[in-house]
Parts: C-alpha cells; sequence; structure tokens
C-alpha cells in the first residue's frame, strides 16, 4: 500500500468545531470506500478510553475512530495530557504515564516528542489511505509557535493541507477567519487550501457578500458554509453543553455531580436518549434537590473533588438522600469518594500524604498508587434489582479498592467488581451504560419506586445510535462542502459512491 494522503483541520480557537469536522470527513472517506484512519498529536482532555490493548488515548480520536470504522488505536492520539490543575497535566505518551508535569516542565520536553507522533503518524500512513488530522486550538496563537506540534509545525512535519474552520455561532467569524491567516507566515498560508465558515444557523445566501469579501482578502476559497447540526455526538469535555443542562423535564430525574475536575462524563450519555429520563449536572444542594438518582461521575482528582462535595454540602446532601433510599451510584473516582476512606501515602493522587474520609456509604477502601490500572472488560451485574444487564466498558484508574460487602458485579473471568450495599452502588467501568441493558434495569427501578409504567419502546445500543449520528453528521457535512474541491487538495479524485 502507497503511503496515506492526509488532510488537517486547523480553527480559529478552541470549540471552532475541528473535533465534529474530522469525524465528519472520516464518516464521508470510509463511505466513499477508503480506509480511514484519525490523528491528532497532542490532545488536552479529561474524557479518555482504554485501547483493547491497555493503552490510554483521548476520545475525541476514539469517535472519530468509529466513525470511520476503525478500531481505536493510541497511534491515533500518541500525547495526551489530562489537566491536573490551572498550570499543570499528567503526560501521556503512546498509553502510558509518562509523568505529572507543570506546564512550563512540558513545554520544555514537548519538542523531544516528535520522534513519538511520527512514529506514530508513519505507521499509520502505512495501513490507510487517508489520514484526517486535527488541529488543537488556533494555529494563529503566536506566543506557542516557535514549539508547535500539533498546528502548522505538525502540518509542516507530514505535509498536509489544511483547511480553517471559523466559528460563526460566536460572532466574528470573518474577523477570526481574516486575523488567523493574516497571523500566519507565508509558507504557513500556502498550505490552506480552503476557508470554512462552521454551525450557521440561517440563509446562507444572506452571507455571500461577506464570503466574497474574505475570499477577495485572504486570497482563499470558501469550501462551503456547514449549518449547525444537531447531531448527537460526544462532545470535548471543556466545552461540553451538556455540563449546562440543569432541569428535570422528563418523568425522571438522573442528576449527576458536575465535579470539578469531572472526567468521562460519556458515561452518561447513553441515560439521555431514554424517554423517560433527564439527565441533569448539579453543583450546588439547592440545584441537587430530591433526584429519583444520583450519580457521582469519574474525576481526576478524587481527593481534591471529594474535599469540594464536602465544602459546598453537597456531601451532607447525597448522605441525606441516601439514607432516605434514593438509589446513588458511583463511576470510578465517584465510585472511591462513597467509601470510607482514600489514602494518599505517597501522594501520587492529591500532591501530598494524606488520608480523608469518603461519603461512608459503601465498606470499601481505597489506596491510590502510581500504577494505573487500564483493561477493556466485559461484566454481568449482580447486584439486587439491577440483576443480569450485560455491561461492556473499560477501566481507567490509579486507586486500588478493597471491598468487605456485595459485589457490583462479575467480570467474564469471574472476578468481582465494584460493591453495592441497599441503594448504593459503585464500579469502576466505565461505559457501563453502552449496551442498554443496564439502563433499562435502572429505569424499571425507578419507575417502580414512584408507579411509573416502563417505556415499552425497545431503546437502541450506544454503539447502534452512535453510527446514525454518524450518518446525519456525514449527511450534513457531505451536503455543505466541496467535496470535490477537498479531494482535490489531498490529490484525490472523489467517488462520491453515498
Amino acid at each position: 500500500m502507497s503511503r496515506a494522503k492526509c488532510i488537517m483541520v486547523q480553527g480559529t480557537m478552541s470549540g471552532a468545531g475541528k473535533s465534529l469536522l474530522c469525524t465528519a470527513l472520516c464518516r464521508i472517506f470510509a463511505q466513499d470506500g477508503y480506509r480511514v484512519a484519525p490523528f491528532k498529536s497532542q490532545n488536552m482532555a479529561l474524557n479518555s478510553f482504554v485501547t483493547r490493548d491497555g493503552l490510554e488515548m483521548g476520545r475525541a480520536q476514539v469517535v472519530q475512530a468509529q466513525a470511520a470504522g476503525m478500531e481505536p488505536d493510541v497511534r491515533m492520539n500518541p500525547i495526551l495530557l489530562k489537566p491536573s490543575s490551572d498550570v499543570g497535566s499528567q503526560v501521556i505518551v503512546n498509553g502510558e504515564v509518562r509523568g505529572q508535569m507543570p506546564a512550563a516542565a512540558y513545554f520544555k520536553l514537548k519538542k523531544s516528542l516528535i520522534p513519538d507522533i511520527l512514529a506514530a503518524y508513519d505507521s499509520l500512513a502505512e495501513e490507510v489511505d487517508i489520514i484526517v488530522i486535527e488541529g488543537a486550538g488556533s494555529p494563529a496563537e503566536i506566543n506557542l509557535k516557535a514549539d508547535d506540534i500539533v498546528n502548522m509545525g505538525l502540518a509542516e512535519l507530514v505535509d498536509a493541507p489544511v483547511l480553517l474552520a471559523g466559528d460563526i455561532d460566536r460572532g466574528g467569524v470573518f474577523a477570526q477567519l481574516y486575523g488567523t491567516v493574516e497571523l500566519l507566515e507565508p509558507a504557513e498560508r500556502a498550505r490552506i487550501k480552503g476557508l470554512i465558515i462552521n454551525k450557521f444557523r440561517g440563509d446562507a445566501a444572506i452571507l455571500k457578500p461577506g464570503l466574497t469579501m474574505l475570499e477577495e482578502k485572504t486570497h482563499l476559497p470558501v469550501l462551503g458554509v456547514v449549518p449547525y447540526l444537531r447531531v448527537d455526538i460526544e462532545d470535548e469535555d471543556s466545552l461540553s453543553s451538556r455540563l449546562e443542562s440543569s432541569t428535570a423535564v422528563k418523568p425522571l430525574d438522573a442528576a449527576i455531580l458536575r465535579l470539578p475536575h469531572i472526567s468521562n462524563f460519556t458515561d452518561f450519555m447513553p441515560l439521555e436518549q431514554h424517554p423517560l429520563l433527564s439527565v441533569r449536572y448539579v453543583q450546588s444542594p439547592r440545584q441537587l434537590g430530591a433526584p429519583d438518582v444520583v450519580i457521582l461521575p469519574g474525576t481526576k482528582n478524587t481527593i481534591d473533588d471529594l474535599l469540594w462535595l464536602r465544602q459546598c454540602g453537597l456531601e451532607a446532601t447525597v448522605q441525606k438522600l441516601a439514607t432516605s433510599g434514593t438509589p446513588v451510584l458511583g463511576v470510578c473516582g465517584g465510585y472511591q469518594m462513597l467509601g470510607e476512606t482514600l489514602a494518599d501515602p505517597e501522594g501520587t493522587e492529591s500532591g501530598r500524604s494524606q488520608t480523608v474520609r469518603g461519603l461512608g456509604l459503601l465498606p470499601i477502601q481505597t489506596v491510590f498508587t502510581d500504577a494505573k490500572h487500564r483493561t477493556q472488560d466485559t461484566a454481568t451485574v449482580t447486584a439486587p434489582q439491577l440483576a443480569g444487564a450485560v455491561l461492556t466498558g473499560y477501566q481507567i484508574h490509579t486507586g486500588r479498592t478493597a471491598v468487605q460487602g456485595v459485589p457490583f458485579c462479575r467480570l467474564a473471568d469471574g472476578s468481582a467488581e465494584g460493591c453495592v450495599k441497599d441503594n448504593v452502588a459503585g464500579t469502576y467501568l466505565h461505559g457501563l451504560f453502552d449496551t442498554g441493558e443496564l439502563t433499562e434495569k435502572l429505569v424499571q427501578l425507578l419507575c417502580s419506586r414512584k408507579d411509573i409504567s416502563p417505556a415499552s419502546a425497545p431503546l437502541l445500543s450506544m454503539a447502534e445510535y452512535r453510527q446514525q449520528q454518524f450518518d446525519l453528521l456525514a449527511d450534513g457535512v457531505r451536503r455543505a462542502l466541496d467535496m470535490n474541491a477537498l479531494y482535490a487538495a489531498m490529490g484525490l479524485e472523489g467517488r462520491n459512491t453515498v
């Protein structure tokens, strides 16, 4: 196989829609018969995933791989930064933790990671026809350009043609695009093959005078105006609008605690699809109110977020709800918080040696170590009232938890996982609702508590639902873009088989 062609999507800012555009292109090229892989040299996110071989990568490239019909592979995201504070992150290279670093230390290191980036990219390029590359932030962040390994710096390394996308929904899109182009060096501008106006609402004809002027000023073609597409595809965690939902509008109210360092909240996307369930994120006792179920999600900083729960009053409120019989579920870090103690003897989780008490709702004790547990798992729930639900998911955590109580589920090898006590349950399994079976069991339990008849319509599994949403996204983007020009930028002829 010859070396893959590539196309890179850069944006005028974070949140311009790069990830979704890349997801759409992965799907479109796959529909057109190409073997496609996504690639992002450096991703910063708290939503991560464990590959089949037990390595960690960002979920944005996992979603893009799923859209392309590919098995997620850590080569698609060789560097992952998981923020642990305003000025520091856990640095993961090729799926393995390299260490906890302040920003200044990482900036000194990152150019030395170019061989890792190129090795991952070159390996993928030998196996696929097209690589869809996602940039990060903006290529016009002139204070960062000297050490850039994710925007124009990467484009030069792999000789990638570039599409530049601006977000019209935030306003000022013409200034975004023109200003970005003007701040680039001539060689960088020459890489841009076209501009994209993203997230447009209304009649595109109104934009024509502005598009004409933009083309005249930048000497670059506008390859499309992509409408604001109402598709349900996982978001980048830091900018997700999902976390803004705080009002219950359906008969059943699922309240998820919006922890300061919340991670992998995509675990709960399947719950949003149920016709009887409202899913909302809360940050105070007043917002929490009296929901039908309380969920403590994963977090990058378990002890810090536990102390935040304590300080803001949510801990006492959750304890009171649990005592009154309200179902409470903890996932990963949320599971650890539900226990009796959380010990960090070496300061690997919280930065200093300490032991703190948990919420005391489950008979478990967690000790944090340097070692990270990363596995893909299948399991069957054994917890009363939820028993029989088959789960597929993954574990990614640093704590080791001793359980004195009843397990939440059994893994495929028969080993116990998680814990349940009365109406409180916890598990390390991310993706626990993806099959739909646990969602149905949970809804049945909540309906029986409120004397509501469960919905009879069968639910799609999350995998099937994602595929539907990928197709909707691809259809909308294909209609909006000049695909022939995009293929030509890569030196390919469009197949347009769909």
